[in-house]
């Protein structure tokens, strides 16, 4: 069975010409949703991934319609690929796990998208260290001035009245005279 997959961003837009393609490419189900990409739950992929039977073919008209990265692309296609789906996307046709170049194709991309990850991971890295290497640890600066907060308590002022002086949070008065 072909099962279809088709999604707009937002409310105002309209996903009927995916629909209409999706059919005429032979999907006789089609799972429509308007999401964000960028949101985790799209409980209509959901559906579809877990209404796939092995034999299937899951079918988009675009990449960006599925998946937000390609991390995350690779991650679909390995769940489909264990439930023994295929994957098309119409407008790539070199997108296709249903065929052997498809699949080399797929692969490198998944390739393509582990290297990244790992480049990104390991540029934040070299980035920490260089940070705490200057002495930053990072977060936003200390909003608290907590030898004000003590020499008010020394003083002799209660909490609330630190809080009303300072204008800061109990909690925060708290975290000072703790420290």
């Amino acid at each position: 069975m072909i099962i279809g997959y088709a999604r707009v961003s937002s409310t105002g837009q309209d996903h009927s010409l995916q629909i209409v393609r999706l059919q005429a490419a032979g999907a006789e189900k089609v799972y429509q949703e308007k999401q964000s990409g960028l949101d985790r739950d799209r409980p209509e992929l959901a559906k579809a991934l877990e209404f796939a039977r092995e034999g299937d073919v899951l079918v988009i008209t675009k990449l960006d319609r599925l998946a937000r990265s390609a991390a995350h692309l690779h991650q679909i296609v390995e769940t489909l690929d264990r439930k023994g789906v295929g994957f098309r996307v119409l407008d790539d046709a070199s997108l296709d796990t249903t065929t052997r170049t498809g699949k080399l194709v797929f692969g490198i991309l998944a390739s393509i998208a582990e290297f990244e990850t790992a480049l990104r991971k390991e540029r934040q890295m070299e980035g920490i260290a260089k940070a705490k290497a200057e002495g930053k640890t990072g977060g936003r600066p200390k909003t608290v001035d907590e030898e004000r907060i003590r020499t008010l308590k020394g003083e002799g002022l209660t909490v609330p009245q630190i809080v009303k002086e300072t204008g800061i949070s109990r909690a925060a008065v708290y975290r000072a005279l703790s420290e």
